[in-house]
């Protein structure tokens, strides 16, 4: 398989417009008369990666209340043999359209043998097709441990889906999933492997990153507990990336009649993910409502800063990394700046100074102070 116009570690949106041009990547591409999708993954750095995010079958003989592939319920079903999938997404591969394939599927004859179904896909791709691109291959419930294994040693990433933050919220969700030993097993042994046998044993000399989701507002769940679970697996198994899908019930399941979940529930979740992940926060920084949620009307880091920096704001020119990432407007990027500013001696004096650092320095301004004096800035109209 050719690499072409590709590049490892993904584009920029500028460089993605110049490779499709004005009408921009498709949505989905259709083979065979199948429409598959194609998305935009993200990667480590905010570069993102076109992929073809297909299911080996979308029959499923699992009940989960949401879903809309699970069993009994009135829908077409499409299923592909290995040697089939792997050749269809040469096809997509070779035109150009996406660099790399998520692999996912629904449960057909058990774990194990879902998840062998899996890893032949992805053994075709890797050994006969010499595919060398981005692959990121689900674990299935119920998959064995040499499984996992087998699919760290053939993917650049896994994924592991936890669907709830914890037994008590899967059951209102899927009531046939166990929650410690189909979901989260797999998730402590990627981490084992990735502690104690040497990187070269993963595919290209590195052990894959792992990632899990949850359903968001489907079973009563709060925010606090999906951040305690997403801290807690950032820190104890090395998790690096949690994705939050908010509710939007399905005609023919039993949840069509309960309401969609807030989408801007989402959006607060994800940005109080990336201030555990990136930005040095606790659980106990975070401002939650009588209800367990976050604000809807306040980004966490905002509502950190207005509770807890008004009074004694930041002073740029002395604070270290994790004090400036306190700061709105203020991310990983510019802190750095701000500190290789302050090494070369070019102290910020102004907002226009923290503005060529690549800081918003409307944002940033309420809540610091530069050489001692709160900078001059417009208040936001009300």
């Amino acid at each position: 398989m050719p690499v072409g116009p590709r590049q490892r570690g993904g584009y920029t949106l500028k460089q993605l417009r110049r490779r499709f041009g004005p009408s921009g990547l498709p949505s989905a591409v259709v083979v065979d008369g199948r429409s598959i999708p194609i998305e935009l993954a993200v990667m480590p750095g905010g570069r993102r990666i076109p992929l073809l995010k297909t299911m080996l079958t979308t029959a499923c003989e699992r009940d989960c209340l949401y879903c809309p592939f699970r069993a009994g319920r009135d829908a077409r079903r499409v299923t592909f043999r290995p040697q089939e999938l792997a050749q269809v997404f040469d096809r997509v591969y070779q035109r150009g359209l996406v660099d790399g394939l998520f692999l996912t599927t629904g449960m057909f004859g058990g774990g194990p043998n879902t998840q062998n179904r899996l890893l032949d896909t992805a053994e075709i791709l890797r050994g006969r097709m010499a595919y060398q691109g981005y692959l990121h291959l689900k674990i299935v419930p119920g998959a064995e441990r040499a499984q996992v294994e087998r699919a760290l040693a053939l993917a650049d990433r896994v994924s592991v889906n936890l669907e709830a933050p914890n037994p008590e919220r899967l059951a209102a969700l899927a009531p046939h999933k166990n929650f410690a030993d189909e979901l989260l097993a797999p998730l402590r042994w990627i981490d084992q492997v990735r502690r104690e046998r040497p990187p070269h044993e993963g595919w290209r000399g590195r052990w894959p990153s792992s990632t899990t989701q949850y359903v968001v507002g489907a079973a009563a769940e709060t925010d606090i507990e999906l951040l305690q679970t997403t801290a807690w697996l950032l820190r104890t198994l090395q998790v690096r990336r949690s994705y939050f899908m908010a509710f939007d019930p399905v005609p023919g399941t039993p949840l069509e009649s309960q309401p969609a979940e807030e989408p801007r529930r989402e959006q607060r979740l994800y940005q109080a993910f990336y201030l555990l992940r990136d930005y040095g926060f606790d659980l106990e920084d975070l401002s939650f409502g009588a209800n367990g949620r976050l604000p809807l009307e306040r980004d966490p880091k905002l509502a950190y800063a207005q509770e807890s920096l008004a009074g004694r704001p930041i002073e740029v020119n002395r604070a270290d990394r994790s004090d400036l990432l306190r700061v709105p407007g203020i991310g990983p990027r510019g802190a750095e700046a701000i500190l290789r500013a302050r090494r070369l001696g070019c102290l910020p004096r102004d907002l226009s100074d923290l503005r060529r650092l690549g800081i918003i320095g409307e944002r940033a301004a309420p809540y610091i102070t530069l050489s001692g004096r709160a900078p001059e800035h417009q208040q936001p109209l009300l």
